[in-house]
């Protein structure tokens, strides 16, 4: 017990009441760091491990208590506006704690596992009725001693649990994992190695094999594989049928979520500092066309199909 409260988990969001990470009405804790750089990522807040401070103008009545509280010029004035410079060494707990308005606040919280629980406990009544508790991100799996453990508290006290995971990271980590989830949720973006590396900035490989690995255990019922439809990078036909053929040549009974693009990531990514990739950002896509997709995906194998809309 000792050591468990020593291990803490870096959450950037605890989203309540959702219902769109497994079955029920669901709490989701997002968890920071992925290993992959996807250009169309939905949740840039949490690509990067490390905390920082993020900046809303629209809440600050420029008081001047953060730029009278920085000491080495992570915040500054200038021209009527406030400017924050997070590689410069600040007491940021203490200014972002004494802001009066919200305008400076932390990306995230860091919390032990106790901790966690406590922060999930709060939604109980919901876990009677179906729900439970999901580990996103990011990439939950890259805070591997925090995940195992939270999950072990979670069973323990006979909350269903599920994860959202990309998938990259060591063979022995999900091995690890499996035994404390009740349902897994893996993505398969890209098939072909080379489009993998162009647009999410890493091999493959590794995440094809833990996919065979889970389907092939005891758990592969338990598996949903999901492709996000980003225009004209995932939805090419022949991306579809590969992803296809290959998850349903390993469990012919395979379940494979197809979801649709998400509009509304372009509106977080001033928070990072960064452009978004799509120059005009997309729409969603049509029943019809979700319908099409899964078409593909019906005559390459797949029988047992989820359109999220």
């Amino acid at each position: 017990m000792e050591e468990e409260k020593k291990i803490k988990g870096t959450i950037f969001d605890i989203r309540r009441f959702s219902t769109h990470d497994g079955d029920g009405i669901r709490t989701t804790l997002f968890l920071k760091g992925c290993p992959l750089s996807c250009v169309w990522c939905h949740n840039p807040e949490g690509i990067n491990r490390r905390q920082r401070t993020l900046y809303f103008p629209n809440k600050c009545i420029h008081c001047g208590t953060c730029v009278h509280l920085s000491r080495n010029l992570g915040v500054i004035e200038k021209m009527g506006s406030i400017c924050i410079d997070i590689t410069k060494k600040e007491n940021w707990e203490e200014i972002i704690r004494e802001c009066p308005t919200g305008a400076l606040v932390s990306d995230s919280r860091i919390l032990t596992v106790q901790e966690a629980i406590h922060e999930i406990l709060k939604d109980e009544p919901f876990f009677r009725h179906g729900g439970g508790v999901t580990l996103s991100g990011g990439e939950p799996l890259l805070q591997r001693e925090f995940v195992i453990e939270l999950l072990k508290e979670l069973k323990k006290l006979g909350i269903h649990t599920a994860i959202e995971t990309a998938l990259l990271v060591p063979e022995e980590t999900v091995r690890e994992v499996m035994p404390y989830l009740d349902l897994i949720y893996a993505d398969m973006k890209l098939f072909l190695d080379n489009e993998h590396k162009k647009y999410t900035g890493v091999s493959n490989d590794l995440i094809k094999k833990n996919i065979k690995l889970l389907l092939e255990s005891e758990k592969k019922d338990k598996v949903i594989i999901r492709t996000p439809m980003i225009p004209n990078i995932t939805t090419k036909e022949e991306n579809i049928s590969l992803i296809s053929n290959y998850i349903s040549g390993i469990y012919s009974d395979v379940s494979y979520e197809i979801l649709n693009y998400n509009p509304l990531a372009e509106s977080k990514y001033h928070l990072i500092d960064k452009d978004y990739y799509f120059k005009k950002n997309p729409s969603k896509y049509s029943k019809e066309e979700m319908k099409k997709f899964a078409n593909i995906a019906k005559d390459n194998g797949v029988k047992y199909i989820i359109l999220e809309s």
